[in-house]
Parts: structure tokens; C-alpha cells; sequence
């Protein structure tokens, strides 16, 4: 959620968007039951449910001026939603949410609270104030076209639109928007948490699109909210999110000659370093990260390498003391290290296995910690 100032038209649209989806996130907090929240349907975003008396169609807006009587924003919305294949049927509002103020003598400022024909009515006196030769030009302005196409169409449609029509303006700015938000999660979300908790919900929304729809039910809105807060919720320390990926060539390529690296060489286990690496690299992205009680995150590793260091020893004296193939006794440690259940700490009561097996790996390339997987008679000291 950072704002910005647009370079070129391409950046511009991305940053109008990029608005959308916030102005988005912020309408999925109120669904209700049954409802979702679609984007890019009907328009902008798309309430719907059940309830059409609470449904809801948004076109979002940024412009700089005010909203004057001639103003193309109002004027295009209202053909858009007028056009034929806009069932404004399966909507009870049709919200205009622009951050425009109100023109200083336009007609529209009472429209909120006027009839279905008062509006009509301002429109009429609008349109009325347009000269002959402004309509029947034989190129007339993109203005007096959208104004032509809204007051030419079927009287009982736009009377139909009109009735639901809401101009919400004035709206918040992404600065607004972002401070307001986090607002909202002072008391629930430290605020060093606050930033990823925003980035990681409109992930998910992002997440949400594919090629045929862009939908969110409450219910799944609901559920990523909770797990989100369960995740950033004030406690001793965040735990960073961990995925389970493995390295790409260029990661392994870059850390070939890492010392944990050269050790999983040594038992001759090459299909484990993709895996291995990745562990390794999320486990030191982790903690790098400055979450809420980070260094106290960062001295819980610690902590839990030691064990594992000492868990490990003792693996690793018991398969010392086996017969057989030394490179195949070196993979079955290696494998019971890596499969192992995490086990918990203060903290931190159910690792994450990336978690775990980072630290094997990041105390594995620590020539002080002397530790390697392929074994041998002469047990570790």
C-alpha cells in the first residue's frame, strides 16, 4: 500500500488500478453473509449475494478536478450502465466513488437526496443548456455525444439506472487510504507488523484473479483475514512466512561452493540440493526480516539450531557405529534428519519444516559447528 507519482501513462494506469483493488480490499471488510466481491465484472468491482437490495456495482475514479455539470465522469458512467448488456437488474446501488469534490455551482450537489425524476429533472436542465449547433454538430464534442447517448435513451431504463445512482465523492486517496487502514489495525496488528499484514492481504486478493474471473467469497475473505491476524497478532515475536520452493538454477549456481553445499556433494546427493538450498535461502531471507520482536525471533533460531546441532551428534554417533555402504548410511542420515518432525519452542510451538532444515543446513556450513553428513568410524566430537 505505497503511493506514488505516475511516469508515464502505463504507470498511470497501473497506479488507478492498483487504487481499485485497495478501494476493494476496504468494501470486502463489510460483506456479508452470502455475499462476494468480484472485480472487473460488471465494471470496478461488483458487490453481489442473495440480497440484490444489497448489491452493489462501483466504478472507481481518480481525477483531480471537481465534478462539474458537464464533467465526462459523470456523464460516461452513467452510458456505461445504461449500455444493453448491463443487467443493472442484479444491483440495488450503483455507486460513482470518485475523488473529485463537487464543482462550486453545479446542479448535482443535492442528487443523494433527490427523487428518481428531481434527477432526471437536473440532467434535463443540464443538457437543456447545450446549444443547438453543440448537439447537431457534425462533429460534436466527446462530451455532447456521451450527453446525446444518456438523455436519447429509453426513458424507463434511465429512469431505472437513475434510482440507483450514489455519488460518492471526496473519496480517500491512496495516502488516505493507507493511513486509515492502518488505523484500523492499532490494538489487533503491531505496528511493525502492519505493512506485511497489508501486503500479504492484497497478495491474496491479487491471488484471487485467473483468466475467466476475479472473484472473492466473504467466507474466503474471512478466512485469510483471520489466519493473517493469527499470524501478525501481538505476541513475543512474528514468524516469518516460510515457502517450501526449490532453488533455482541461478541460486544454485550462485552458492555452489558453499560449505553445506559441498558436504551434501560428499554423499553423493545431488537430487537433495535444490531443496536444501531453498531451505537455506528462506531460512536466512527470515532473518533478515524485521517483524514485530524480530530479535528475539533471531535469538530462537539460535537457540533451536543448538538443539538440533546436539540432536544431530547423536544421529550421527548411532549410524557411526552401523556397518555398511558408507555413502548409503550417509543418505539414510541425512534423509531421518530432513523428514524429522520439527520439534517446538517457546515461541514458536510448531516449526515449520523450511524452518527446521534451514538451520541443519546453515549449521552445516559453519566449519566451527564441525559438522558433515557423510559418516565414519570416529564419531563427531
Amino acid at each position: 500500500m505505497s503511493g506514488g507519482h505516475p511516469k508515464n501513462a502505463a504507470l498511470a494506469t497501473a497506479l488507478a488500478f492498483h487504487y481499485q483493488v485497495l478501494i476493494g480490499m476496504n468494501q470486502s471488510f463489510l460483506l456479508q453473509d452470502g455475499q462476494s466481491i468480484w472485480f472487473e465484472k460488471d465494471g470496478d468491482i461488483s458487490i453481489t449475494g442473495q440480497d440484490l437490495s444489497q448489491a452493489k456495482q462501483t466504478e472507481v475514479k481518480k481525477y483531480a478536478g471537481t465534478l462539474t455539470d458537464n464533467h465526462i465522469n459523470l456523464w460516461n458512467t452513467l452510458k456505461n450502465w445504461l449500455a444493453s448488456e448491463f443487467q443493472h437488474e442484479g444491483y440495488g446501488a450503483l455507486v460513482l466513488y470518485s475523488t473529485q469534490s463537487f464543482g462550486s455551482t453545479t446542479k448535482l450537489k443535492d442528487w443523494n437526496v433527490q427523487s428518481t425524476d428531481q434527477r432526471l429533472q437536473t440532467l434535463q436542465e443540464i443538457y437543456a443548456e447545450r446549444k443547438p449547433e453543440e448537439i447537431n454538430a457534425k462533429e460534436p464534442s466527446e462530451i455532447v455525444k456521451l450527453q446525446k447517448a444518456v438523455m436519447d435513451s429509453d426513458i424507463s431504463r434511465l429512469k431505472c439506472i437513475l434510482a440507483k445512482v450514489i455519488l460518492h465523492l471526496e473519496a480517500d486517496n491512496e495516502g488516505e487510504l493507507r493511513k486509515k487502514f492502518f488505523l484500523s489495525l492499532d490494538g489487533s496488528i503491531p505496528k511493525s507488523n502492519q505493512q506485511a499484514y497489508a501486503e500479504a492481504l492484497i497478495g491474496f486478493i491479487y491471488e484471487k484473479a485467473t483468466p475467466n474471473s476475479w472473484v472473492i467469497t466473504k467466507m474466503e475473505f474471512d478466512q485469510k483475514r483471520e489466519a493473517l491476524t493469527a499470524q501478525f497478532r501481538p505476541r513475543l515475536f512474528t514468524i516469518p512466512s516460510f515457502e517450501l520452493r526449490d532453488a533455482t538454477q541461478e541460486e544454485l549456481d550462485t552458492h555452489s561452493d558453499a560449505l553445506f553445499v559441498q558436504k551434501i556433494h560428499a554423499i553423493q546427493y545431488a537430487d537433495a540440493l535444490p531443496e536444501a538450498v531453498g531451505n537455506w535461502l528462506e531460512l536466512h531471507n527470515s532473518l533478515r526480516e524485521e517483524l514485530h520482536g524480530y530479535p528475539q525471533f533471531r535469538n530462537t533460531a539460535a537457540r533451536y539450531q543448538d538443539q538440533l546441532t546436539r540432536n544431530f551428534k547423536r544421529k550421527y554417533a548411532t549410524i557411526s557405529r552401523k556397518t555398511g555402504d558408507v555413502i548409503s548410511r550417509s543418505k539414510d542420515l541425512y534423509d531421518e534428519v530432513i523428514n524429522e518432525q520439527p520439534f517446538g519452542i517457546e515461541g514458536y510451538e510448531n516449526p515449520d519444516y523450511v524452518f527446521k532444515n534451514g538451520l541443519i543446513h546453515d549449521a552445516m556450513d559453519s566449519e566451527g559447528k564441525n559438522l558433515q553428513w557423510r559418516v565414519n568410524n570416529d564419531e563427531l566430537s
